[in-house]
C-alpha cells in the first residue's frame, strides 16, 4: 500500500519540454508586481546624467533604487542581506530583473544618493495623491525613536569632556618636555636613530585629545543649534561614534537614538510627510512636520490628530497660524479628576483652574489670579501670591 502523502510533481526532478517563466511561481496578486509598476514611474533623469558611456556599463539607477526601496519595505536593511535575497528570493529576483548587484554597489549607491531618496519619497506621495490614495483631508502625526549606531559606553558628558581635555593637555605637556630632554641626549640614547621620533605615548594622547576636542565642539555646536539661549548642562552627553545622536528614553529604557516623525494620511494610511529630529520629545516637532508636508505635497492638510506628546505652546501656535483643525489628546491634568474620593480629599488638577484669555492668567478655585512669572518657547509658568496660598483652604490639595 503506498504511503498517504503527496508526491513531488514530475517537473521537480526532470526538466519540462517547454520550460515556464520562473516568476509564474509567484501568486498573481503578489505585491512585487505592484512595486515594479510603481518603480517604472520614477524619474531618474538626474541620476542617469551622472554616468558616462565610457568604461564598464553600470547598473541602471532605477534598478538599484527599486531593489533598495523594495528591500526596505520588507524590513531588509543590510546591503549584504539584500544581495543574498536577490539571488534566492523570487520576489527580489523579479524586482532586480534577475540581476544581482554586489552589496558594495548597493551600499555606495545609497550613501552617494541620499538626497535623491528624499526626492523619490516626494514622487511617491505625488503619485499617491494622483491615484486618489491620499487626500490630505485628515493627517495623523506621531514620532518613534530609532536607535543610533552607537553605544552608551562610548560617550562622555560635557563636564567630563572638559576635565579630560585639561588632564590630557597637562599630560601631553609633560611628554613634550620629556621628548625635548630626549632630543638633547640623542647622541647617547638614540645613536642608531635621528633622535626626533615622538614617543608612542605622546602619539596616543595627542590622538585622544584630538578626538575629545572634536567631540566637545560637536556637542557645543549641537546644543547651540537646539538651545541657543541656554548654558550647556555639564551632564549633557555625546557619543564618539555618532555625534549627532542624543540620549532618548522610552518606557524607562535610554539609549542613543533619533526621533523619526511620520505624517500619515487617513484614507489609506500612506505616509505623506517625514523628518528626523534630534529632540528627545515631540514638543517642538509640528512646525517641521508641516514644512515637510508642504514640501512634499504642496499644501497643508485640513485636519490633524496628535497624541499628548505634542501638547505644547510652540506646537499649538504653529497649528493655529496654519489654520488647521486640530485634535490633540489631553493629559490627566487637563481633565477633571474622576477618582472616587470625597470632594474634600480630591487633588486639584489643571481643569479646576479657569483660564482668562484676555489677561493671560488663571483663576484658582479660591478666586486668586495666577499670572505669568516665566515663559520660554515651550511652556509658561503661572503663579499666585505665596502669602495668599499659605492661608488658602485648598493649599493641601493644590497642584
Amino acid at each position: 500500500m503506498p504511503p498517504p502523502f503527496k508526491g513531488s510533481p514530475p517537473e521537480f526532478k526532470q526538466r519540462q519540454l517547454f520550460p515556464t517563466n520562473i516568476f509564474d511561481l509567484l501568486p498573481a496578486d503578489h505585491e512585487c508586481y505592484l512595486y515594479a509598476d510603481l518603480f517604472t514611474q520614477l524619474d531618474t533623469t538626474a541620476l542617469e546624467a551622472q554616468f558616462s558611456v565610457r568604461g564598464q556599463h553600470a547598473y541602471h539607477p532605477r534598478l538599484l533604487i527599486s531593489i533598495l526601496i523594495y528591500a526596505y519595505s520588507q524590513g531588509v536593511f543590510s546591503a549584504r542581506q539584500i544581495q543574498k535575497r536577490c539571488s534566492q528570493d523570487l520576489a527580489f529576483m523579479f524586482i532586480a530583473q534577475q540581476q544581482c548587484p554586489n552589496f558594495r554597489v548597493l551600499s555606495d549607491f545609497r550613501k552617494d544618493n541620499g538626497k535623491y531618496f528624499h526626492a523619490c519619497f516626494k514622487q511617491t506621495v505625488q503619485l499617491a495623491l494622483a491615484l486618489k490614495l491620499a487626500s490630505l483631508g485628515h493627517i495623523s502625526l506621531d514620532g518613534s525613536k530609532f536607535k543610533a549606531s552607537s553605544s552608551k559606553h562610548k560617550a562622555m558628558s560635557y563636564q567630563r569632556l572638559k576635565d579630560k581635555e585639561a588632564a590630557l593637555a597637562k599630560e601631553i605637556e609633560v611628554l613634550i618636555g620629556k621628548a625635548n630632554r630626549c632630543d638633547r641626549e640623542e647622541d647617547r640614547t638614540y645613536r642608531e636613530q635621528t633622535g626626533y621620533e615622538i614617543p608612542e605615548d605622546l602619539k596616543y594622547k595627542q590622538t585622544r585629545l584630538a578626538k575629545i576636542e572634536a567631540a566637545k565642539k560637536a556637542l557645543e555646536d549641537r546644543e547651540k543649534a537646539l538651545h541657543p539661549d541656554d548654558v550647556i548642562d555639564g551632564k549633557k552627553q555625546i557619543s564618539f561614534a555618532d555625534t549627532e545622536a542624543r540620549i532618548m528614553g522610552k518606557k524607562g529604557h535610554f539609549d542613543y537614538a533619533y526621533n523619526g516623525q511620520i505624517s500619515v494620511d487617513q484614507e489609506h494610511q500612506i505616509i505623506v510627510g517625514q523628518h528626523v529630529s534630534q529632540q528627545g520629545n515631540d514638543s517642538q516637532e509640528v512646525e517641521a512636520a508641516l514644512a515637510s508636508l508642504a514640501a512634499t505635497t504642496g499644501r497643508l492638510p485640513d485636519k490633524m490628530s496628535l497624541d499628548n506628546g505634542y501638547m505644547s505652546g510652540a506646537n499649538l501656535e504653529s497649528l493655529e497660524s496654519a489654520g488647521i483643525d486640530t485634535y490633540i489628546a489631553t493629559d490627566r491634568s487637563e481633565k477633571p479628576n474622576q477618582l472616587s474620593l470625597a470632594e474634600s480629599d480630591r487633588k486639584l488638577v489643571k481643569a479646576d483652574f479657569i483660564y482668562n484669555e484676555s489677561t493671560d492668567s488663571f483663576i484658582c478655585p479660591a478666586g486668586q489670579e495666577l499670572r505669568v512669572v516665566s515663559r520660554n518657547k515651550r511652556d509658561r509658568v503661572y503663579r499666585g501670591e505665596a502669602a495668599v496660598c499659605a492661608q488658602c483652604e485648598y493649599q493641601p490639595r493644590c497642584c
